[in-house]
Formats: C-alpha cells, structure tokens, sequence
C-alpha cells in the first residue's frame, strides 16, 4: 500500500513539474529571439543586438523607428513598424482619464519591461517624467504594446510588438540602462511647426524640437533634463548634476517661450 501511495505521490509530482515547464514555455515569448531578418539588417547598418537603441514615435503618420547606434558611434535608422492604434489627438496628456497619448522626452528602464502584458508584450513609457510632474500631469500604465487597442497608448499590432521588445530586450543584455524614447506629435521640422503655430501646444512643441534638432543635427540621443518647466538638452556643464524642474535654467540654456 505504501509503495503504491509513493509512487502515486511521485506520477502526482512529476505531472504538476511537466505542467509547469509547459507552462513555462507557453509564456516564454519576452525571450523570443530576435528574428533573421532583423539581425542581418542590423550587420547592414554596422550595429548588433547589443548596441544602444533609441525610439521615435510620430503620431500624425503613426510610425515607430528603431534607432542603432552604429560601429561609427553615430546612430541609424534600424527599422519603421506602423502604430496601429493611438488615442486621442495631437498633444500631451494631461491627466488620468483624458484618453491622450503622452508626448515628450521618456527613458525606458528593464524595470518597465511587461513580459506578461495582456496585448501579447509591452514596455511602459515612463509617464509621468520630471517634466509632467513639475507640470502636474497625471496617468498610469501608457505602454507601447502589441494588438490594436489604445487607451492613451501606443499599440503595433502583435507582430510589431514582438520584434520591438527583443530589440529593446537584447539593448539591455549588452549592458545598456536605459533606451530614449521621443514621443512626439509630427516630424519636427519647421513646415510641420509652422503648420500648427497656433495651436495651444506650439511653445511645448518648439520645446521638443529643440531635442529633435540635437539629434538630428549630432545622430547622438541627446541628454534631457528640465528646470523653469521646460526640458532643456545636452547641459552638461554641470557635470551630470540633475537640475530643478521648477528652478532656473543654467546659462546658455535653449531658450523658448515662457508659457508653455
């Protein structure tokens, strides 16, 4: 009787172990390695999975580019998904509830990895930063994900999704702490800004530009920070030191209008 309980016990145990690694490899889809395509694209720019990255968001052409930083330390123009699905209009959001999209300058960190997303996978954009706080704007869980439902986020269909994580997945296991991401309303250039120059948002989208240009003009992510509530890039006469987002700006800073 006694051998009959433990073996029992033992076919018992050994079901539950097989169904976990079922399991296991039935939600092991944030380590999905990155496909052929991608990785020979990445030799054809000079990069590797490893290698820095940086995201552009452009909302009026619902587009998503991957940015690689090259073997010539300048980055490059890996790939565009389409954003299937973004909500609201052109603009920052504001607060919980307004169904906007966020706009603006945003680190992602492993720490906003979502390997278990219900949109297949999905990374948060960091919302609010420093420069919504100093501003009070408020909302939670604005992620870039897969399906085409949006909420005040950004989603690229599964298939999108699936690539963009390894990518930024990969970025991370080569060290890297964080990947910029620009969310922004339209390609920065001056027809776009001159289109919209009486729109409410024009001072903080002059603002964005100001990023947008450093890197356009240097293909390096440029460094963020804020102070008089407005972001202000590449300040780094004060040897890294985090400014005030409410205090004055240093000497020299990009300048726009004050009201934003």
């Amino acid at each position: 009787m006694m051998i009959r309980l433990l073996h029992a016990v033992s076919l018992f145990a050994t079901v539950l172990l097989l169904a976990g690694c079922s399991q296991f490899v039935g939600d092991n889809r944030h380590n999905v390695p990155l496909n052929k395509a991608v990785v020979d694209r990445l030799a054809e720019i000079g990069s590797s999975p490893a290698e820095p990255m940086m995201i552009r968001v452009f909302k009026q052409s619902s587009e998503l580019e991957v940015w690689k930083r090259t073997n010539s330390g300048r980055y490059a123009l890996l790939k565009t998904y389409p954003i299937c699905k973004w909500s609201g209009a052109l603009g920052p959001k504001i607060q919980e509830g307004d169904y906007q999209s966020p706009e603006g300058f945003y680190d992602v960190t492993p720490a906003l990895m979502n390997p278990k997303s219900a949109y297949w996978l999905s990374f948060n954009v960091g919302f609010p930063n420093k420069f919504d706080q100093a501003w009070g704007r408020t909302g939670t869980n604005l992620m870039v994900h897969g399906d085409c439902k949006s909420v005040g986020c950004f989603a690229i269909t599964d298939e999108g999704i699936k690539e963009l994580y390894a990518l930024v997945r990969e970025s991370f296991r080569g060290g890297n702490r964080s990947v910029q991401l620009q969310l922004l309303p339209f390609r920065m250039n001056d027809t776009n800004i001159a289109a919209h120059a009486t729109s409410p948002h024009a001072a903080f989208w002059t603002n964005l530009k100001q990023g947008t240009d450093a890197f356009d003009n240097t293909l390096q992510p440029p460094a963020w920070d804020v102070c008089e509530r407005r972001y202000v890039f590449n300040q780094n006469e004060r040897g890294g030191v985090p400014l005030d987002p409410n205090g004055p700006c240093p000497v020299g800073s990009l300048s726009i209008m004050a009201a934003l």
